[in-house]
């Protein structure tokens, strides 16, 4: 019961961006004291209770039974896709949670979690519409000139049916990973054709069964020079066309 009782007593003292000492003095406590209940060392006595209670306009059972930073957390659910968690910062607005490379087998573990949600690190991206987000590093060639650490933004999709052809995507897939892919809607009904713009990788296809969640580009952070990127891209299909052309060669001698 300590742990979460000072759990909770740090986060609502964080929410109104009060400094310990700032709370002890409301609570008429020592800054010190203050400090253990966070860490559960010690309890407050039921009068400490109902202070902190009143001033946080909650009740006491609020404060022993219930992890309130869960309120910061939200879960959409929909009918086609899986459940989505995200976080909200102080002002109710969605936050980008952004999902580095290294995070990426976690996180398709844990995409459901909201605590493992609200540990990701979060981005800013100004004047964007409102809307479901979250940002990705990529990594590999396979979506060149975009380079390997570049950073994807994307807007959440809510069913299939906002698929559109020729678009790039983010799939959170547990087979493939999660991967930056240009798609095309099969006429199956069932799946999609992922495709990279780098032609050297082949389009295979995703069935909607294995899809986890599809995040659709908006916007991207990229940490290198593009024309070099471009030129780089160049020089290599050039170098897979003169491979082909000397394999075909020896093959007609």
């Amino acid at each position: 019961m300590s742990l979460m009782l000072g759990e909770n007593i740090k986060y609502l003292r964080k929410r109104e961006n009060l400094s310990q000492q700032q709370l002890a003095e409301i609570l008429d406590t020592p800054r010190t004291t203050l400090g253990d209940y966070e860490r559960g060392h010690t309890e407050p006595n039921l009068e400490t209770l109902v202070r902190i209670a009143r001033h946080f306009k909650l009740t006491i059972d609020n404060l022993l039974t219930e992890k309130l930073w869960h309120r910061e957390l939200e879960v959409i659910s929909q009918s086609d896709l899986k459940v989505l968690a995200i976080t909200v910062d102080s002002h109710n607005r969605q936050n980008i949670e952004y999902v580095a490379a290294k995070a990426q087998a976690g996180y398709l573990e844990n995409f459901q979690d909201p605590e493992f949600i609200q540990e990701l690190p979060k981005l800013y991206f100004p004047s964007i519409p409102e809307g479901t987000y979250r940002a990705f590093e990529i990594q590999g060639d396979s979506m060149l000139p975009l380079p390997t650490g570049s950073i994807v933004i994307c807007n959440y999709i809510e069913g299939i049916e906002e698929l559109r052809n020729e678009r790039t995507y983010v799939i959170a897939t547990h087979l493939d990973g999660i991967v930056y892919k240009r798609i095309l809607v099969n006429p199956d009904g069932s799946s999609l054709t992922a495709m990279s713009d780098n032609p050297v990788y082949p389009p295979y296809k995703i069935p909607y069964r294995d899809i986890a969640e599809i995040w659709q580009y908006y916007a991207h952070l990229s940490f290198s020079d593009n024309k070099a990127v471009r030129e780089n891209a160049l020089d290599q299909k050039i170098s897979d066309i003169q491979e082909t052309v000397n394999f075909l060669k020896k093959r007609m001698q």
